[in-house]
C-alpha cells in the first residue's frame, strides 16, 4: 500500500495479525476482539473482507490456501508478503514517530459549545464527567487484572487508554469548578 493508502488501521491490524501467521478473516476479526483492539480500530466484518481484498490486490497479502467447511462455506486462510511485511513496519513506525492532527468529535462539540445556553452546557459536561469517571473506574480495574497476565508492552494501548481519560477527567472536573464566560453571539 503506497503512503498515501496508509489512512485505515484496520488494515495495518490485518497485516500485524498476518505477520503472526496465517489466518481466515473470521479468525482476524476474533483475535482483534480478544485483544480488545475495536476500542481504537474500528472493525466490521464487510469492511474487513474489504481491506483484506485491497491488500491482496496491492501485493501485500495473498491467499495461501482455503479450508473446505463443515457445513459452512470454505474460508481463504491469507497470508502476509515480504511487501506487506515492509509496508507493516514503516506504517507502524509512521505511527509511534509522527504526530497527527486527528479531529476527535468531544473537541468539534467543544468548540461549538458557545451556541449551547450555559445551563445547559454545563449540565451536558457534568453528564460527560459522570460517565467517564466510571469509564475511568473500569479500565483501571480492567489493567491491573490485564498487568497480572501479560507483559507491558501489548498493555501499552490500554495505559495510553486510561490516561488519556484520567486526563480528560481532571480538565472536565477543572472546567466545572471554574467560571465559564459565554460570548454575546449574534442570533
Amino acid at each position: 500500500m503506497p503512503r498515501r493508502g496508509r489512512s485505515n488501521p484496520l488494515a495495518l491490524a490485518v497485516l500485524a495479525l498476518l505477520a503472526e501467521g496465517p489466518a481466515h478473516p473470521y479468525e482476524m476479526a476474533s483475535v482483534m476482539r480478544q485483544r480488545h483492539w475495536q476500542r481504537s480500530i474500528r472493525l466490521n466484518f464487510g469492511s474487513l473482507y474489504s481491506v483484506v481484498e485491497a491488500l491482496g490486490h496491492a501485493g501485500m497479502v495473498f491467499p495461501l490456501e482455503r479450508v473446505p467447511g463443515a457445513g459452512r462455506p470454505d474460508r481463504t486462510v491469507y497470508a502476509i508478503t515480504a511487501a506487506g511485511r515492509s509496508e507493516m513496519r514503516a506504517w507502524l513506525a509512521e505511527l509511534l514517530r509522527t504526530r497527527h492532527q486527528e479531529y476527535p468529535q468531544f473537541q468539534a462539540g467543544l468548540a461549538l459549545l458557545a451556541h449551547l445556553p450555559p445551563a445547559e452546557a454545563r449540565t451536558l459536561l457534568e453528564q460527560r464527567a459522570a460517565t467517564l469517571a466510571q469509564e475511568v473506574d473500569g479500565l483501571g480495574s480492567q489493567l491491573e487484572t490485564l498487568r497480572r497476565r501479560l507483559p507491558r508492552a501489548v498493555l501499552l494501548e490500554s495505559e495510553y487508554e486510561l490516561a488519556l481519560a484520567e486526563a480528560e477527567l481532571a480538565w472536565l472536573r477543572d472546567v466545572l469548578t471554574g467560571d465559564l464566560q459565554w460570548p454575546e453571539l449574534e442570533g
